[in-house]
């Protein structure tokens, strides 16, 4: 079995960018505008994109969300990202009951700069208990590129973590656009954030004391960490703090949503297979075939499949038994 446990919905019908334009120009309250898109749209959406790579690189499920870079956490008002996010779920949702073989749900939070995350919980709530998804994508970053917000670690996001815990679903650490000039939107500021959240968590050990079972998963082989592994263990060391797999890598796990082999004989040489779990992103940033390969950049079970430091056994773990173990709430939608 493969497990999937990083895809976005990119491939949705423009009439939700369109929705979202009119939202964004009505001004900052509830908009309440219907949104048409009918089920043979989804499945025609679906059918010609994700579905037809699943099948052709034979994953089984992909853990499916709203588009990441529209979240949009640094657009409109709380009231706005509230009724957005609510929509792009519920869309998620029609995705799943459409095709409950090959997606289960993963939501987008109503975050916005320097609010209250009682909506985010709230609105994971009715995800998780309501529209059966197994867990969320949590945004470091709600200013797009700015850094206005308080860092992970901070009290502020504890209602939240309460709600994770309770739950038992983690969140996967992703940014959304960027407004920041300096940094690319896929190239740069995915991967700051990843990187950046890594650190939060490494500076405030006291966060997992208080949240044993709290569980991240930082996307893109997390960003430049494993490159520089060396460097946040001299940190760690050098701050009195515990090594980091004793530590840290308790919470924290990366995808492989990292898109040449080299780069992933590297996060599978440095990181624990058990910290490790499969991810593609397809259909997502990099869209287009390595003329080295002659795969698709995203093709990242071919880069599992090859790389030396996986036995068969950790192998499996990678392409889903860790995926089983970090979103529990996905047991029940896989064959036993």
């Amino acid at each position: 079995m493969i497990i999937d446990c990083h895809g976005h919905f990119t491939t949705v019908p423009k009439t939700l960018h369109e929705w979202r334009r009119r939202q964004l120009g009505n001004g900052g309250g509830f908009y309440g505008a219907p949104l048409h898109i009918s089920d043979d749209e989804l499945r025609e959406a679906l059918e010609s994109g994700q579905l037809k790579e699943q099948r052709a690189r034979g994953l089984d499920m992909t853990l499916f969300s709203p588009i990441a870079g529209q979240m949009g956490h640094h657009l409109g008002t709380l009231e706005n990202s509230i009724e957005w996010s609510r929509l792009c779920n519920d869309l998620i949702h029609r995705v799943c009951s459409l095709y409950p073989e090959n997606f289960a749900g993963v939501c987008q939070l109503p975050q916005s700069p320097g609010q209250s995350l009682d909506a985010s919980a709230k609105e994971l709530e009715r995800c998780v208990l309501e529209l059966g998804f197994v867990g969320c994508n949590l945004n470091p970053d709600p200013a797009g590129g700015y850094w206005t917000d308080k860092p992970l670690t901070d009290k502020a996001y504890y209602p939240l973590y309460e709600k994770m815990v309770e739950l038992d679903v983690p969140a996967m650490i992703h940014v959304s656009s960027s407004c920041n000039p300096c940094f690319h939107h896929v190239g740069a500021h995915y991967l700051n954030g990843d990187t950046t959240a890594f650190m939060q968590l490494l500076l405030a050990p006291q966060l997992f004391k208080d949240f044993p079972t709290l569980r991240f998963i930082i996307p893109h082989g997390g960003g430049a960490v494993p490159y520089h592994w060396g460097r946040y263990r001299g940190l760690a060391q050098d701050m009195g703090l515990q090594p980091l797999h004793d530590g840290l890598l308790g919470n924290v796990f990366f995808d492989t949503c990292v898109y040449h082999q080299a780069g992933i004989d590297l996060l599978t040489k440095v990181i624990p297979h058990r910290n490790i779990v499969f991810g593609s992103e397809m259909i997502g940033a990099v869209k287009g075939i390595d003329p080295e390969t002659g795969h698709h950049f995203d093709d990242t079970g071919r880069y599992i499949a090859a790389t030396p430091h996986l036995c068969d056994c950790d192998r499996r773990q990678v392409l889903a038994g860790n995926a089983l173990s970090l979103y529990p709430r996905l047991k029940a939608r896989v064959p036993a």
